[in-house]
């Protein structure tokens, strides 16, 4: 499964290489290349020289729009937490509604972590791109720029609402439940559970899904 990934005008990034550039949107066109580079290869594989030659402009011409390396990189990791942003509220809307409000909270919060793996496993190079570090940013970026954050930080406040999780255990209930999860993604992604057979993995990760709900104490 391919991710698509939207340009800021709404083209979707795969596809762009030369001969997409039109006047005025070389920008765009520079990130939709950027893009490309880093759903095969990771943030590392993102070169702006690579990318302005996909595009087919000069380095010089690139240079005009991105003042460094670390510029574009910047761009790729927007983009790329959008396509994150996107998986997840996919999946979210893949399933009805239960009547139930706890019970809604519950199937919510499994499939924000779901999505969240599963975007992993496809998009991997996206994936990684999401958490990179570019040369410029903050020491520690805040998690409340993340919409998985407040995605997380909404379900958690609705089944405290709902009676089903103890105001005593919500806080930090968002991190507890993020760490796992992208724990679980790295480990599948590079570590050791990456040799796990493809028909064995959709069973650890609704085992981890169950750690993560029971973790929270939901009655």
């Amino acid at each position: 499964m391919t991710t698509a990934v939207r340009s800021q005008d709404g083209r979707g990034a795969k596809g762009a290489g030369k001969g997409a550039y039109h006047h005025g949107d070389l920008h765009n066109a520079l990130t939709d290349a950027a893009v490309e580079l880093a759903a095969s290869g990771g943030p590392q594989a993102v070169v702006l020289r690579e990318a302005a030659r996909r595009v087919g402009v000069s380095a010089a011409a690139a240079y005009r729009h991105f003042d460094s390396h670390a510029d574009l990189l910047r761009a790729v990791k927007q983009r790329s937490q959008r396509a994150l942003d996107e998986a997840i509220v996919t999946a979210l809307a893949a399933q009805e509604p239960l009547p139930d409000e706890g019970d809604d909270a519950v199937r919510r919060l499994r499939a924000i972590a779901r999505g969240y793996v599963t975007f992993a496993l496809a998009e991997p190079g996206l994936f990684r791109s999401c958490f990179c570090h570019t040369h410029g940013d903050a020491t520690a970026e805040s998690v409340r720029e993340y919409d998985t954050f407040r995605l997380l930080h909404e379900v958690l406040d609705t089944l405290v609402a709902a009676g089903r999780l103890s105001p005593e255990l919500r806080e930090g209930g968002e991190t507890a439940a993020w760490a796992t999860v992208h724990g679980l993604a790295t480990l599948l992604l590079d570590g050791p559970l990456s040799a796990l057979r493809r028909e064995h993995r959709p069973a650890v990760i609704e085992r981890t899904l169950d750690a993560v709900v029971n973790g929270l104490r939901l009655e």
